[in-house]
């Protein structure tokens, strides 16, 4: 059996899940959200809990019961408690402004980029004097809220050398040496 699958899902106070024929449809504080389900694969509520079953050992069946299991987790999680992800603009003249759901970056083209973000996304920038410009994105859907960060980050990913671009806070990047450290090792 899918060692994901068979693992239950808590339901947390304040988090309803209400399961139909078209899907899976979680109702939280922060949001709802809807996944529709392969019929194949059943997802009963049971008490605090939901538990998905499927009907064979068939690799399809064991994929879709691991995947579908993840996702109804990452959607009451995320009801619940919410997703954030925080990136950081780096570069010198680099700059990151909001007004609504509208982003604006200076990242070292000729023109401003803007950037129309999905309602169902809350926008947040920080400047402050002596530090990097962040982005702060937060959101119910795990999905939509890594898609768009991607997205953003894909504008101008870090470049290897200085390591300037969007990226992630805390993301580790891979550096080159520069021509300088090539010349000397002759």
């Amino acid at each position: 059996m899918s060692r994901i699958g068979k693992q239950p899902i808590p339901i947390p106070q304040g988090v309803t899940v209400t399961v139909n024929k078209s899907g899976v449809t979680v109702k939280g504080k922060i949001g709802e959200l809807t996944q529709a389900i392969d019929p194949d694969i059943k997802v009963k509520v049971e008490g605090t809990q939901v538990v998905l079953e499927r009907p064979t050992d068939q690799k399809r069946h064991k994929a879709m019961h691991g995947m579908y299991r993840s996702l109804l987790a990452n959607m009451i999680k995320g009801t619940s408690e919410g997703y954030k992800i925080q990136q950081e603009v780096v570069g010198v003249g680099y700059k990151a402004s909001h007004k609504g759901q509208t982003l604006d970056l200076v990242v070292g083209f000729s023109h401003h980029i803007v950037f129309d973000l999905p309602k169902e996304i809350k926008l947040e920038t920080q400047t402050e004097k002596g530090k990097n410009p962040t982005i702060i994105l937060q959101s119910a859907d795990k999905q939509l809220l890594g898609q768009v960060a991607a997205k953003i980050r894909s504008i101008r990913a870090p470049e290897p050398y200085k390591g300037k671009g969007i990226k992630f806070t805390g993301e580790q990047l891979r550096r080159k040496a520069g021509k300088t450290a090539a010349t000397a090792a002759k």
